[in-house]
Order: structure tokens, then sequence, then C-alpha cells
């Protein structure tokens, strides 16, 4: 989803798009803004990475386009994503796609690596927001098509279970989106890591 100046606020779209790693569902969440002013939109995310950080929750952008004026916006629980990345499996697997072993901060200067100067959007980013390793895998080799079903991502695994998982997802982005807009603020909706 990108946002514009005549659209949704960013805490607005901050919560609709990033609600289950709000609630501490899943490690990441990332959605696109094309702020009216680039700086404005940096100070933006400054602040809510300083307001959220006693939370658990890290804000940063991933990827300006300049050409475009849009970025790409991560929101993000670093112990949960330490633990995802670094377990075994998927420290292999981000290997084996050319990411060098390091810690946290190290892969995800990767990833923004990747985003800016590859052609070809690294789809690797899955497991940088939490889908489970097998359907990352699953839609690398199989191009996105021959998934089992279909909703916030292509899964690979058994679609009954993913579709549980969806589920809660979309309860969750409907009673946060409630909540704030009943005007609940947005880092008291944050559950602490």
């Amino acid at each position: 989803m990108v946002i514009t100046e005549n659209t949704r606020t960013f805490e607005d779209v901050l919560v609709r798009q990033c609600a289950p790693t709000l609630a501490g569902m899943k490690p990441g969440s990332i959605f696109c803004v094309k702020p009216p002013s680039a700086e404005a939109m940096r100070r933006k995310v400054q602040q809510w990475d300083k307001q959220l950080k006693p939370l658990g929750l890290s804000v940063q952008i991933l990827l300006e386009r300049p050409g475009s004026g849009s970025m790409i916006v991560y929101v993000y629980r670093r112990k949960h994503l330490e633990r995802t990345l670094l377990n075994g499996d998927c420290q292999k697997f981000l290997e084996r796609m050319g990411y060098a072993p390091t810690e946290l901060d190290g892969l995800l200067a990767q990833l923004s690596h990747r985003l800016e100067t590859r052609p070809e959007f690294p789809h690797e980013i899955g497991v940088f927001l939490g889908y489970p390793l097998q359907d990352v895998i699953g839609f690398i080799e199989n191009r996105g098509q021959n998934f089992t079903c279909c909703g916030f991502w292509k899964s690979y695994s058994d679609p009954a279970e993913i579709q549980v998982c969806f589920a809660c997802y979309r309860k969750c982005i409907h009673t946060y989106m409630a909540l704030f807009e009943q005007g609940i603020p947005l880092e008291k909706l944050a559950v602490p890591a």
C-alpha cells in the first residue's frame, strides 16, 4: 500500500499494515509510503522508532526511491527477528541466498542493499517478515506459482493450517484498526516485548 499526502496518515497505515507485528504475532512488517517530503518522512520514522523502541519495536526506512519519491518502511521486533533469522535453518538459507553471516543489523543492511541494487525484488524478504521458511523457499523455487493457498503471502504448506494463521492476522488488523479509530494511541497498541 502506498500512502500519499491526500490519503491516510502515516500512523493509520502503520497500524493497518503492521498490526500483527505490533501485537507480537510476527517479527516484522513493511509498507510503502510516498510522502510529500522525504525529510519529513525520515523525521517521522525516527520519531516512531524512538517512541516504540522501549516496547521492543524498531522502525526504519529500508529503501528510498528518489525517482518515484517512495520509501519502504520496515517495522520489526528486534529480539523476535534475531530468533527467527539467526536460527540454523534460516541462517543457512540466507547464506545460500548470498548473505554474509553476521548479526541482525548486518543482515538488515544487506537486505536494504539488495532492495536498492537488484533489478528483481529480493523474495527472501519473507523470512524478515516472519513467513514460514518453507513458504519462502517454495515461492522462490516455484517462481510464485503452484502455491497451496494465498493470503498475506503465497503458501506452499498445509493450506488449512496457514488459513488459521491468516484468519488470526485479519482479526488482529480489524481489532487494532477499530481501537486506533476509537482514539487508542499507537504506542498503547504495541505489546511490550
